[in-house]
């Protein structure tokens, strides 16, 4: 055990949100260590894989208003790194037309001001070829909207926040945390303390806030992430200007439904179910459940006609979601000098720059950008629990 380090801040957990916090903070002049559980990089969170989908298609104007400054702070690191880290593909949001989350999707779009297409019946077909759209459902265009590159975006952010001074420590799993004026976390490779700490630990939170006296209402699920073939080579490709798609809801499910042109592996589509089966991350191997799969055989089948309708290759991710599956980004009940930003409930990794704005504003105790009122732990107090 190597003796105590000091730092002004600590960030617990190195994926998108907490490397982004960590970068916020060197970029403040803050001695900032980042730690990490794992190897880097790896591939038992929530943040690896070549893609992710960027958008500002959402129901509440929250969202799409920090997707404004998210894509302006995505665009600064592309040039501070000098890696292309998106690619603008549009957006395709099919859903029932008069019920749903589909319209609030639309009035959001339109009220915001995002450059959006409104696609009838009639022309669908013309401006998407190969997709065959639900009887009774609508369909727009987030023009804005494309694939982020998830494991350069991550490597990128790490070595800016390296060049500005940051540590980064992987391989090293918190064992203890002792609240205090100085927070003391011991790991299983040194021990440090730090006037502020900030967890982002993604689907291992509760098992650190468990050190602290709390436990959030916090489920974490395992997804399987399916890759599907094209019968005919490059049909859904990023040549072809194929968008990447979400369905709100359809004949075979309530739940979302997202997908993104072939590129990242030739001649494959990534298709998945926004959902999975209860998991512990630390035994996620054991959780076999393939029901979501199935739900998209029958989808595929019915929709994406140019596509095999049975998986090629079936990779897995985990989800920490929230009752209401919105954010937790604030303070810890007890102890102000702990941050918490978490339950990003799938749905966080495009929001990793303005988040980690937002992290770094809580902990050096400045008036956050965004109204935060949605994310407040509080909102939760009847589901919360006592670790002690």
């Amino acid at each position: 055990m190597s003796t105590e380090q000091d730092y002004d801040c600590v960030v617990i957990g190195a994926g998108v949100q907490g490397s982004f916090t960590a970068y916020q903070l060197a970029k403040h002049n803050k001695k900032t260590l980042l730690l990490e559980q794992f190897i880097l990089p790896h591939t038992r969170g929530s943040s690896h894989g070549q893609t992710r989908i960027i958008r500002k298609a959402y129901e509440q104007d929250i969202y799409t208003q920090m997707m404004g400054e998210s894509y302006q702070l995505w665009a600064q690191l592309e040039k501070e790194a000098g890696v292309t880290l998106y690619r603008q593909t549009g957006l395709l949001v099919m859903g029932p037309e008069t019920s749903g989350e589909y319209p609030l999707v639309k009035n959001t779009l339109l009220k915001n001001k995002v450059p959006t297409v409104i696609l009838n019946r009639d022309n669908f077909h013309q401006h998407i070829p190969n997709v065959v759209l639900s009887e009774g459902h609508g369909a727009l265009l987030d023009e804005t909207a494309g694939v982020l590159f998830a494991d350069r975006a991550l490597k990128a952010v790490q070595h800016q926040f390296q060049k500005l001074g940051g540590v980064i420590r992987d391989n090293e799993k918190v064992t203890e945390i002792k609240p205090g004026p100085v927070v003391k976390v011991t790991t299983s490779g040194g021990a440090y303390q730090a006037r502020n700490v900030v967890i982002t630990a993604g689907p291992w939170t509760n098992k650190f806030l468990a050190h602290t006296g709390i436990q959030l209402p916090l489920e974490t699920v395992k997804i399987n992430v399916c890759y599907w073939k094209e019968k005919i080579p490059g049909t859904y490709g990023v040549k072809q200007r194929f968008p990447c798609f979400v369905v709100t809801g359809s004949l075979e499910s309530k739940e979302h439904i997202y997908g993104l042109p072939s590129n990242e592996y030739p001649d494959l589509v990534k298709i998945c179910y926004h959902m999975g089966s209860k998991a512990d991350p630390d035994y996620r191997d054991l959780q076999t459940d393939t029901s979501d799969i199935d739900i998209l055989k029958r989808y595929v089948s019915r929709c994406i006609p140019g596509l095999v309708p049975e998986p090629a290759v079936v990779e897995s991710c985990m989800y920490t979601l929230t009752p209401d599956r919105h954010f937790v980004l604030d303070y810890h009940p007890n102890y102000s000098n702990i941050v918490i930003g978490a339950g990003f409930s799938g749905h966080g990794f495009k929001f990793g720059p303005v988040i980690g704005k937002l992290l770094c504003e809580l902990s050096l105790g400045e008036v956050p950008s965004f109204d935060l009122s949605p994310f407040k732990i509080r909102r939760f107090q009847s589901e919360m629990k006592s670790a002690l």
